[in-house]
């Protein structure tokens, strides 16, 4: 490659895996548990949802694998979806990341995050709404500096919270280990029963466990940046997951080796409320150990999700300066700082889980389509290189089972299920204007052309000379 603007491939396989890992392991295994066991009603059932949930996101994330070695753009599901279906279930996949996913996540996670951090500081009281929310804030602006700045930066950030996280978890499990082998086994006796097996609880269970896992699938919108993404891409996710899934099982035995179902179910945040009972006067630490884990995710989500943004821009599905890179840094900058602008207004709810409510029934509606999508291209265009191939049975069982869970979110939370689909509604409107309103008048036009330039004038950046091999440095 020549010395132009362009984005560079350096994201090696390591870096891949951490980046995944860090995503994953946010605030879910730490909040998550509460969740599946209040609807599961017994110990027994609770583990088998969390090895089901695991094993059902390893399956999709497969799914991903062959995708992304067949596309090996950056953009990801965006990518794969406007190859099967064209131009507007594209832009619906898009958009729904645009205004649900991404910044309603990111506000919510962070959200999370800063309530952790202050924690230790009103330990018998709550905390002020208006300390979390700057913190937040503030946590939310360092990231995407960091990102605006350096890929490597960020990748390298990713890597120590990595670390950390695991090494929380670590601590996690060896205490409960320790409790265990001294006869902390109370819980798990008769540990099927009072089980729930009805379908709107197993549906409930389900989806805590779908949010403490998600996450997997966003490696592919770094596929353009991975060095041997055909090779790199399946490894990175299957070594991912097969570790967050056996880490996930045991802490779970080990949150259960300390603490009776009636004491996690009390619980807000299950390690917390773990390390009241097994750390003494070191509790005040697993509050900063999980807010350390969702900054994790919090990065390695801006981290990819500018890249979808940035590709959508390239095919008129977004404001056009977002297609562009800051020349100094070679960044995509415009899309990290409409991530920021988006991100903050979300943060002024109190609601947090209302937010993830609303995230997890959009993400739901995205694997949806994605999956038939790649039955679709397996009829449309037989003879594509696929470096890895996954039985059809499979993506199409996956498009079954997601559209059954859009069902039954759209059931359980019907409130957060409409207001995104009048978010879609909005989008869609958006897109008739600016993609296939062709002919607009000059007036309109100058005025969209003079934001765009004002933007690249503003943060000094351009649109990248190679784009037939657009990857970031």
């Amino acid at each position: 490659m020549g010395d132009g603007v362009e984005l560079k491939k350096q994201i090696t396989l390591f870096q891949g895996v951490a980046i995944i890992v860090g995503i994953i392991i946010g605030s879910g295994i730490f909040v998550s548990p509460v969740g599946i066991l209040m609807h599961a009603k017994s110990v027994g059932f609770s583990m088998i949802m969390w090895s089901v949930c695991g094993v059902y996101n390893m399956l999709c994330a497969l799914c991903y694998a062959e995708l992304g070695a067949s596309m090996p753009e950056s953009g990801g599901e965006y990518v794969y979806i406007r190859r099967a279906f064209g131009d507007y279930p594209a832009f619906v996949c898009l958009w729904i990341n645009f205004l649900l996913i991404c910044p309603v996540g990111i506000a919510a996670l962070s959200l999370i995050a800063s309530l952790y951090i202050l924690q230790p500081l009103f330990p018998d009281c709550i905390v002020p709404p208006l300390g979390q929310r700057l913190i937040a804030i503030c946590i939310v602006w360092v990231l995407i500096a960091i990102n605006s700045r350096n890929v490597k930066w960020a990748t390298r950030v990713a890597i120590v919270i990595t670390f950390c996280k695991l090494a929380a978890l670590g601590l996690v499990i060896i205490l409960g280990l320790i409790s265990f082998v001294r006869g902390g086994v109370d819980s798990f006796e008769d540990s099927f029963e009072g089980s729930d097996f009805s379908a709107g609880a197993i549906a409930l269970a389900f989806y805590s466990g779908f949010w403490a896992y998600s996450g997997w699938s966003y490696l592919n919108f770094l596929t353009g940046e991975l060095i041997n993404p055909n090779r790199n891409l399946p490894l990175a996710i299957m070594i991912s997951m097969t570790l967050v899934i056996s880490v996930y099982l045991v802490t779970n035995i080990c949150y259960l080796a300390v603490l009776t179902p009636p004491q996690m179910l009390e619980s807000t945040a299950v390690a917390v409320t773990f390390a009241k009972h097994t750390m003494g006067v070191m509790k005040w630490l697993m509050p900063i150990l999980i807010a350390v884990s969702v900054i994790g995710t919090l990065n390695g989500t801006a981290l990819s999700m500018s890249r979808l943004f940035f590709t959508g821009a390239k095919n008129n599905h977004m404001p056009m300066f977002m297609s562009t890179i800051v020349h100094k840094f070679l960044t995509p900058a415009p899309s990290l700082l409409v991530i920021m602008i988006l991100t903050l207004c979300f943060q002024s709810t109190d609601d947090i889980w209302f937010l993830i409510e609303m995230e997890g029934f959009g993400f739901a509606s995205v694997l949806t389509i994605v999956f038939a999508g790649q039955v679709v291209l397996r009829y449309t265009e037989p003879n594509m290189k696929r470096p890895i191939t996954v039985p059809i049975a499979l993506p199409a069982t996956l498009c079954v089972v997601s559209f059954a869970v859009v069902i039954l979110t759209f059931y359980q939370k019907t409130t957060e299920s409409l207001l995104a689909l009048f978010i879609v509604g909005i989008g869609t409107v958006l897109y008739c204007f600016g993609n296939r309103w062709h002919s607009k008048p000059k007036s309109i036009q100058s005025k969209i052309t003079a934001v765009n330039v004002f933007v690249q004038k503003l943060l000094l950046s351009v649109v990248p000379e190679n784009e037939s091999e657009l990857i970031f440095d």
